[in-house]
């Protein structure tokens, strides 16, 4: 089994920035794919960005300029750095990893962004 734990969200004020952060344990593929998701009310679960364990990147289109994934693989963890916040980013936003070799996907509990003034 694989267990995610996100942090970093928090209330910031249109043009803000945050840095999300999500540490993977358990049994993990070398080859994997991490990446994020999100949420809002109302709305269903669309992709944000991924990265692979070696490192190619995909954005979403309503993110790519202002937000930038990366990640440590000897820590097993992604993160995403996201700037000029807009309040259509608010959302519950959740880590996913991806692996390759077991073909199974894998959630994190979620960390609530809320971009307002």
């Amino acid at each position: 089994q694989v267990q995610l734990v996100e942090s970093g969200g928090d209330l910031v004020q249109p043009g803000g920035s945050l840095r999300l952060s999500c540490a993977a344990s358990g049994s993990i593929s070398t080859t994997n794919v991490m990446g994020w998701y999100r949420q809002a009310p109302g709305k269903e679960r669309e992709f944000i960005a991924s990265i692979t364990s070696g490192g190619t990147r995909n954005y979403a289109d309503s993110v790519k300029g202002r937000f930038t994934i990366s990640r440590e693989n000897a820590k097993n963890t992604v993160y995403l750095q996201m700037n000029n916040l807009k309040p259509e980013d608010t959302a519950v936003y959740y880590c996913n990893l991806y692996n390759v070799i077991v073909r199974s996907h894998y959630w994190g509990q979620g960390t609530q962004v809320t971009v307002s003034s």
